[in-house]
């Protein structure tokens, strides 16, 4: 982990550095705006950081300012990169072809600051509608079958949602939102598969977000897995605060619901990382259950999907991916794992991947939307 972060922040500071020096330049025409311009690039290269380490200490205004300010620099600075390395790529084509001189009349200063204001709107707007496309999410409907019996139900209507990463960004009104939508669907079960608090549960307390979670209601209960996020977070706090308001979380533990069906949580593959102890092995979970009967599982990272379709899982549900939430970044996703997003079938074990309801990282989506489940699940033994 140690190792992951020092690479973070040497990228950090390369891709500031470079942004910094291209803007330099750019604003060659008006030299008086530098001195301003290094001071809004240091600010924005701190901003996170600082926010996230004063969180601890103090959650207070300024602590929350700084991290919405660092968050969404992120997503700048994608888009930013990603635009200077193409008029960059011009730069080098005008080597071999000269046109550049013939396109500023020679004015180069002027062309300068033109590309200046044209990078520099083009991501705002890119970032503003991710931003809010981040804060409307989809409901995403899904009839399944399974061929088997589960009492005298004959279907399940499951409201599920992953990676809603509860915090400082994802905050009152947004869980509300969730909280709302997922009641107006009239689920008989509600799942959430992993990643539900953002790491530090410190923001989630002082803005109470517990109390819009108590308001989620479903006959045969709320259940949830562990994901990576609530290990980053120190793992047992995020999880009891999370069952002391509603939410029961499953720690590779099988469940018999209504004697009808089970579901079955998995611990996220972080767990031997922050606590030295591996997960269960499917085969050690599932040993005591009756196969006979249907069998969801959450499981938050969509490895080796295999495991579940040998040992007879009906259903998994999992998030993680978030399918890279930032254009081009589910290119890389789809080439992590098996399934980066969706709907798929391996041998009669169905498979959802979702991309989650919340954000990690910057509050932006430019990828893909946001989403509900609404997983209407049939049993049928014929």
């Amino acid at each position: 982990m140690y190792i992951f972060f020092i690479i973070v922040l040497a990228v950090h500071a390369l891709v500031n550095l470079y942004i910094g020096v291209r803007g330099w330049q750019s604003l060659e025409l008006f030299p008086a705006l530098r001195p301003w311009f290094i001071a809004l690039m240091v600010l924005a290269f701190i901003a996170y950081p600082a926010g996230r380490f004063l969180e601890k200490l103090w959650y207070n205004p300024l602590s929350i300012t700084l991290h919405w300010i660092g968050a969404f620099w992120f997503a700048v600075m994608l888009y930013l990169t990603l635009m200077l390395i193409v008029a960059d790529l011009g730069r080098l084509v005008n080597l071999v072809f000269p046109y550049v001189a013939k396109l500023s009349n020679g004015n180069i200063p002027a062309l300068k600051i033109a590309l200046f204001g044209i990078i520099s709107s083009l991501t705002i707007v890119i970032v503003g509608s991710g931003f809010i496309n981040a804060r409307n999410p989809k409901v995403v409907r899904l009839d399944l079958s399974i061929p088997k019996q589960a009492g005298n139900m004959e279907y399940l209507r499951i409201a599920a949602a992953s990676d809603i990463h509860l915090g400082t960004l994802v905050g009152s009104n947004h869980t509300r939102k969730l909280v709302n939508t997922i009641n107006s669907l009239n689920p008989d079960l509600i799942l959430f598969a992993g990643d539900v608090v953002d790491e530090d549960v410190g923001p989630v307390i002082e803005q109470n977000l517990g109390e819009n979670l108590k308001q989620l209601y479903a006959p045969y209960g709320i259940f949830a897995a562990t994901g990576n996020h609530e290990y980053i977070g120190g793992g047992d706090k995020p999880i009891a605060y999370l069952e002391n308001h509603g939410i029961k979380v499953l720690r590779d533990t099988a469940l018999l619901v209504n004697n009808s069906f089970y579901i079955i949580g998995r611990e996220d593959l972080q767990k031997r990382h922050f606590s030295g102890k591996p997960r269960l092995g499917l085969e050690e979970l599932m040993k005591d259950i009756d196969l006979t009967m249907p069998l969801i599982m959450l499981d938050h990272q969509p490895y080796n999907l295999e495991e579940a379709a040998k040992a007879g899982i009906d259903l998994q549900l999992s998030g993680h991916t978030h399918h890279g939430q930032l254009w081009p970044f589910g290119y890389i996703t789809n080439k992590l794992f098996e399934v980066s997003h969706g709907y798929y079938k391996k041998d009669s074990t169905h498979y959802y991947v979702s991309t989650g309801y919340g954000t990690w990282g910057p509050p932006v989506r430019t990828g893909n939307r946001p989403e509900i489940l609404l997983i209407n699940l049939y049993f049928d033994s014929e």
